[in-house]
Parts: structure tokens; sequence; C-alpha cells
């Protein structure tokens, strides 16, 4: 199965393994809890998906690399106690507490959750010293003489023997206690998750030309190429960063994160090309509405790989706009909850003597606390985040500026933050317009090029792939997007449909 589909098993399984009863008691007893086994190609995203799992389960999220382990930090260290049997006092070998099982305590105790996921990643390449100890985790849910706590799921990750030649197989005893479940690379579901984290649009519209080249594993007499997701979204950070330093990525830098040098020089001369159509079709006049009959002529006649990339360069601007407006629309509303509860904090009478600077001061600090202890549990995606910074700084900012004032009267404290907070709306607002008016432009650019041909139906699908774009477009509208994709989805499905029947046709013709 893709990682999506991985992803969606992984989340059934802990919301059935957390199911309760009316005696707050496990439904699945903790002996068919099974732990989950990912198995699959290294760099497919199989730890960014526990990530997403826990964030999105509101559970606790403690993460291993087993290969960094040996067998004493992993199962504790030997020391001696002294017991007394049948009236007689003997030296007896305990152990003290995993440095994993430790992690989970203390991961509990800075969270607060008491539930949560234990990750165990590389778990087949276990040293031969600590392969015991792991298969007596899987089995047996325990490190040494130390059980995870309940509430836990256990997860593990490890890599088929092909890619990995330290890699011991499983016995049937021990996989016959796991939920296995075999992960392949998906372009088109990581696709989701790249536009989502806002990958390099150069990689995207690459990747849309060459498919065959988003994952590869090949082994030469020179050593092994490869290309994994992991390598084209770490690339994509680092250009990005290069770009904001005016920096030039040349194939030389890029081989360090495709380690394919095919693969990294085609990529490289393509990324020469996508800053040559950028500047030779004029992005920002399309999105300004300012473009000519002739880029839209060029465009229309200009290569399919072409028409592609330039495709690729107004959804990686548009994806920029709509994910500014999203996080726009997160602040706004964030901030609004926190005026709201100062304004009950005001209003409140068992805090009618206190200065309206303290119950600001409270706020602040409220927030500031609930932040650290939602990162600490990593709860929050980097869009979450970024607005609960910006909020609490804009309430910093807020109580300061009105200090200077000298403003006493908590009425009058009020009115001026409602005043500043109506700024913040209209900042917001005028996020919204610009992207919505830069993709009516890019409508009517793509009009102009294309009519309703298939680059308006691959403009479509892109839009709809697109976590900022289907959020923005259901917020606020589109009129050119539900008119093209109510006729070109439509019609596409039609063909779709008409090719099925045409083929099955001719097949029974061939059997009959």
């Amino acid at each position: 199965m893709n990682i999506k589909q991985a992803k969606e098993e992984i989340q059934k399984a802990i919301q059935a393994y957390l199911l309760k009863n009316e005696f707050g008691e496990y439904l699945i007893p903790r002996v068919r809890q099974r732990p989950v086994l990912l198995m699959g190609p290294p760099g497919i995203g199989k730890t960014a998906i526990m990530e997403q799992v826990a964030r999105e389960c509101g559970v606790a999220l403690v993460s291993y690399s087993i290969t960094h382990h040996t067998r004493q930090s992993a199962i504790g260290l030997p020391f001696i106690n002294h017991k007394e049997y049948g009236g007689k006092e003997y030296a007896v070998t305990e152990y003290t507490m995993s440095e994993i099982i430790a992690s989970v305590y203390n991961k509990m105790e800075e969270t607060g959750l008491s539930e949560g996921i234990l990750f165990i990643d590389e778990i087949n390449c276990a040293s031969e010293t600590l392969a015991p100890a792991m298969l007596q985790f899987l089995q047996a849910k325990t490190f040494g003489a130390h059980r995870v706590p309940d509430g836990w799921l256990i997860a593990a990750a490890g890599n088929p023997p092909e890619y990995n030649k330290s890699v011991r197989e499983f016995d049937v005893v021990t996989l016959d206690r796991v939920k296995k479940i075999d992960v392949e690379p998906d372009f088109k579901v990581w696709k989701e998750y790249a536009y989502k984290h806002s990958v390099h649009g150069a990689i995207l519209s690459y990747l849309e030309i060459k498919k065959n080249h988003f994952y590869a594993m090949e082994n030469t007499v020179d050593g092994k190429r490869f290309v994994t997701p992991r390598g084209w979204e770490d690339l994509s950070t680092i250009l990005k960063v290069y770009e904001t330093m005016g920096i030039t990525a040349d194939a030389g830098m890029i081989l360090q994160y495709l380690q394919h040098q095919k693969i990294a020089r085609d990529f490289a001369n393509y990324l020469d090309l996508y800053h040559k159509y950028k500047t030779d079709y004029h992005v920002e006049d399309i999105l300004n509405g300012t473009f000519t009959e002739q880029s839209a002529a060029k465009l229309s006649s200009a290569a399919f790989d072409e028409k592609l990339s330039v495709l690729g360069l107004l959804l990686s601007r548009l994806s920029d706009d709509f994910r500014l407006a999203y996080e726009g629309d997160l602040f706004t509303t964030e901030l609004h909850q926190a005026l709201v509860e100062l304004k009950e904090r005001f209003q409140n009478p068992y805090c009618k003597e206190t200065p309206w600077d303290k119950l600001f001061e409270g706020l602040i600090e409220e927030k500031e606390n609930s932040f650290v202890k939602e990162q600490k549990a990593d709860l929050l995606d980097q869009s979450t985040k970024k607005s609960r910074r910006m909020t609490i700084e804009r309430l910093f900012a807020l109580e300061k500026e009105i200090k200077g004032l000298g403003i006493q009267e908590k009425e009058a404290v009020f009115e001026k933050i409602k005043s500043s907070f109506s700024k913040d709306v209209t900042h917001r607002e005028q996020l919204i317009e610009t992207g919505a008016k830069e993709l009516g432009n890019a409508f009517l650019f793509l009009e102009e090029a294309f009519g309703a041909g298939q680059e308006m139906v691959i403009f479509i699908t892109e839009l709809t792939t697109n976590f900022y774009s289907v959020k923005f477009i259901s917020e606020n509208g589109s009129e050119k997007y539900y008119q093209y994709n109510k006729e070109l989805l439509f019609d596409e499905k039609q063909k779709s449909i008409l090719k099925d029947i045409a083929s099955a046709k001719a097949e029974g013709a061939l059997l009959f």
C-alpha cells in the first residue's frame, strides 16, 4: 500500500487500541494490541507518518532509531539486589529501567499525555546482541524487566533485505504477533504531502514530467545510486534558502541530495530552465493581470514540457498566496479567541478589582505555557505553530502599546484592543483579496493560451490536489474553478468511461 493508506491504517489501530468501555478499561486487551510493523524502502516517509498520526490523534510520540542503541541502553544495566525466599536471603540480578522506557515516562510527565506511540525505527537492523531484546519487545511489549505503559501503541519500521545488508529476517513467531504493513513509494500521494509542506515548485513540476525519477534505488559497480522522497524534500529546503541568499544551486550541490548522477544532472538542467521560464513568461505579470497576448501565444505553441513548467510556476506562486491566506486566517482566529477570553476576564465580577494589565499578563502567561507544552508534545503542525507564536507576540505588542498610552479603564483598554484587532482583520482580508485576484488572472491567462484544453484540466486537477488551494477556494469561492471543474473533469471522466467500455467490447470480441 502507499504511505497515505498506511497512515490511515495506523490511525485506525491507535483509535481502536485506545477505545475504552464504561469502566475505563481498554476494549482490546494489552495482549491483543499488536505492534504495527512498517516495512518499506528507505526515505519514503515512515517516520514522518508516525509524527503526523501522533499529532492528529492528540497523543505523545517517543521515537528511537535502534541502530544507535546498545544492549545496556535498551534493556538497562544489571545490579545486585537481595531478596528473601523460604527464609533465606539470596543475591538476585535485576536491571535498571531501560533508557527507552524511561523516555516514555519522561514524555508523559513533560506533556501531561498518558497515551502515545513508542516508535522504533530500523528495528530489523539491530545488532546481534540486541536482536533477542527486539523480539521480546515486539512479542511481550517489554524492554528487559520493564514493560511499555498501558495506552501506548508500539510501532516499528524496517527496510527490506534488498535495501540493507545488515537486515535480519523476523521469524514466523514474531510476525504472527504484529500488524505488518508493506509500504511502497507513490508520487501521487507524496505530491499531496509536498503541496501542504510547500515543497519547491521546480521539484513538483519536474517530477510531474519525470515521475520515474521520484524514487530510484540502483546497485552499480560503483556502489548504490539512489533518490528518495526524503532527498527531494531536503533539497527543496536548501533550494529555498539558497534563493533567499542569492546563491545558484549547481549540479554538484544537487548531487549531495539526489545521489544519482543522471537524475541530479537532469534536474539541475531543468532548474535552469525553470528559472528561465519564470523570466521569459513574466509570471508576476500574469498574476497581476498585465500579461501580453504574445506571452499567451508563445505558451500556446510551446512544447508540452514547457507548458507543464509554466503551469508549475503559476501553481507554486498561487500555493504561496493560498498558504499565506490560510496562515493569516489561523492567526486572526487564534487572536480573536484570545481577546474574547480577555474580555470575559475584564467583565468577570471576581476580577473587578484586578488591574487590566495583570489580567492581560495572566492571559499571555497561560498562552505561553500552553504553547510550550504543545510543542513538547509535538502536537502542532508548522502553520499552527506559526499562528501561536504570532498570537503571543501580538498580545505582547498590544499590552506594551496600551501601557505606553497610559490607559487604565478596562472599557477604554478594550476599545483600543478592538481598534488594533480591526487592522489584523483588514490584513487577513487583503491576503484573501490578493489570492482571489491572482487566481482569477491565472485563469484569464490560461484561457487565452489554451482555452478549455488538457492544460486547463491539469491546472484544475492540481488545484484540487493542493491542500491550501482547496481550503482557499472552499472558503472564498472561485467561479472559474467551479465552472471548469464541473465541465472539464466531468468530460475527462466521461472519456475514461467510454474508453473502458470500448476496451471491454474489444476484449469481448476477442473472447467470443
